[in-house]
C-alpha cells in the first residue's frame, strides 16, 4: 500500500490543530501550576477503583 491515506490522514490532523484551538480552563491550568491538589482526584481516589475490582481476586 502507498503513503497516500497516511499521509492526508496526517494533513488532516495538523490542520486541525492549527486551526481550531481547545477552550483553555485558565482557573485549572493556574491551580496546576500552583501546584494546589484537586478537590477531586479520580486516579488516587480508591472508591473510583472499586469497580476495577477483579472478580477473580481471592476476598
Amino acid at each position: 500500500m502507498g503513503r497516500g491515506r497516511a499521509k492526508a490522514k496526517q494533513t488532516k490532523v495538523a490542520r486541525e490543530l492549527k486551526y481550531n484551538t481547545p477552550s483553555t480552563d485558565l482557573e485549572r491550568l493556574q491551580r496546576e501550576l500552583a501546584g494546589e491538589k484537586p478537590a477531586h482526584d479520580p486516579i488516587h481516589d480508591e472508591a473510583a477503583w472499586d469497580e476495577y475490582d477483579d472478580g477473580y481476586a481471592q476476598r
